[in-house]
């Protein structure tokens, strides 16, 4: 447990390169842990035969769930792909639906794939040095479409909470694939098989 005095003031260690943090807690999300995630479930078992590679890991500062106080910390996304899919984050809702969050892209290039609860959605190219704020409402996931780490730094408020289980239960109506060589949208076929 980290010692930090929330009510007057404290320093985290986030290296500005690599995401990595001596002093806030670290959390793994392995190919097995994302099973479902990905459209192309054959694929993503033919790779668990031979291994459970790291798709991302995220250092956040485990700080009280009460109004007023920030939540912050780095995503670590790593390249690869499931298929011809990209390897992405899990993706959330907050448990306070009308909750916004930022991220600051530290390095790489991706997507920020956002929906909201009446399925719009948005899809938000990303790169070094760019902000991207997502609004209040929006469930929200990154995808790595390149060849290096994409790192990010985020902040929300505290108390806002996470909801994983809508997105595994139903997915985003688009996903982010290869298609001819570079990143493609497409509209999300395990979308289609959960409406059936």
């Amino acid at each position: 447990m980290n010692n930090f005095n929330w009510d007057s003031g404290f320093l985290v260690d986030f290296d500005t390169t690599t995401g990595v943090s001596k002093t806030a807690k670290t959390t793994q999300r392995r190919l097995s842990q994302m099973k479902g995630m990905f459209y192309d479930e054959k694929h993503t078992d033919k790779i668990l035969e031979k291994e459970d590679p790291v798709i991302y890991e995220f250092y956040e500062l485990g700080c009280p769930e009460r109004a007023g106080d920030l939540a912050f910390g780095t995503t670590i996304l790593y390249p690869g792909k499931a298929g011809n899919e990209y390897y992405m984050t899990k993706g959330h809702f907050h448990t306070k639906i009308d909750t916004a969050e930022v991220y600051y892209i530290l390095d790489g290039e991706g997507y920020m794939v956002m929906e909201n609860l009446k399925g719009d959605t948005v899809e938000m190219p990303m790169a070094k040095g760019q902000v991207v704020y997502v609004p209040r409402g929006y469930s929200h996931r990154a995808v790595n479409i390149g060849d290096k780490p994409l790192i990010l730094f985020f902040t929300f408020a505290a108390d806002a909470g996470h909801d994983y289980g809508t997105i595994e239960t139903k997915g985003y109506h688009k996903i982010v694939v290869e298609k001819d060589g570079k990143a493609a949208i497409i509209d999300s076929p395990r979308w289609k098989e959960a409406e059936v």
